[in-house]
């Protein structure tokens, strides 16, 4: 088991296309809770995923309910991003079966999905500074959960 990323409702496809050519090029199973604020299709991807969606492991959930018992059922840690986090992402161990959540980028997530996370955390900033794209902030701390759970090997 790896950890996996998961897009809670994602508005925006080129961000999406991002973070489904980032799985595919670390083999990474990138999992798209629905709905999304856009047509989830090949053709609204491929500007930023190009021709790396072709080999990506994407798994697409109907609803967060849906997403939600599947991953309580196979044993899965949920790790939210976000901005309302204490918890500095770098101050955390990361396990194999963890799955790192990140938000839709114009609202997050709703006060009932953050409660059922296992664990939030946020990547530290300057005072005064928002946010980060979610697709940077995302590849940031996937590559922390990676190097942490030895989820490198293997990749050339």
């Amino acid at each position: 088991m790896s950890v996996d990323l998961a897009l809670y409702q994602p508005d925006i496809a080129n961000n999406t296309g991002t973070l489904i050519r980032l799985g595919a090029c670390l083999g990474v199973t990138i999992h798209i809770i629905h709905p999304t604020g856009f047509p989830f299709s090949a053709k609204t991807l491929a500007r930023a995923g190009l021709d790396y969606v072709d080999h990506a492991a994407v798994t697409e959930h109907n609803s967060w309910t849906q997403f939600d018992q599947w991953r309580r059922e196979a044993g899965r840690r949920l790790v939210l991003l976000t901005t309302k986090s204490e918890t500095s992402a770098y101050a955390v161990p990361f396990a194999s079966n963890d799955i790192l959540m990140v938000g839709r980028e114009s609202a997050g997530v709703p006060d009932a999905v953050a409660a059922a996370a296992d664990l939030s955390i946020r990547i530290p900033m300057r005072d005064g500074l928002r946010s980060i794209n979610v697709a940077l902030a995302a590849t940031l701390i996937l590559g922390e959960a990676k190097r942490q759970t030895d989820g490198f090997t293997g990749l050339q």
